[in-house]
């Protein structure tokens, strides 16, 4: 399961707002690639609908999609958002990140 907080489903409802994708089928892709200075990182994008083999996950109003590879990953991840006066953006709490960089965009599982 991956979770999302109240902040990150109000902040993914607002961006599906913003762009006209229907809340009833959208949702945030999130995934992990290669790359990032610690290996691998995470990767964000509206989507209008989930994918046939997608796990689908539905907290506080709003959806992610999470692709079957990805979701070895990111099981038990917490979706949150943050904003404050320096910067603002989705932040990760990924229990099966063994390291972090600085920025908190790439990790080592």
């Amino acid at each position: 399961m991956i979770h999302l907080t109240e902040k990150a489903a109000g902040k993914i409802r607002e961006l599906l707002t913003k762009e006209g994708v229907s809340s009833d089928s959208g949702g945030l892709r999130v995934g992990v690639q290669g790359g990032g200075c610690s290996g691998l990182t995470y990767a964000m994008r509206l989507e209008t609908e989930a994918r046939n083999r997608d796990k689908v996950f539905e907290e506080n109003g709003a959806r992610l999609f999470v692709d079957p590879k990805s979701y070895l990953y990111l099981n038990n991840t917490i979706l949150d958002y943050h904003e404050d006066l320096m910067k603002q953006g989705f932040v990760f709490q990924n229990p099966q990140a063994a390291r972090s960089c600085g920025c908190g965009s790439s990790f080592t599982a």
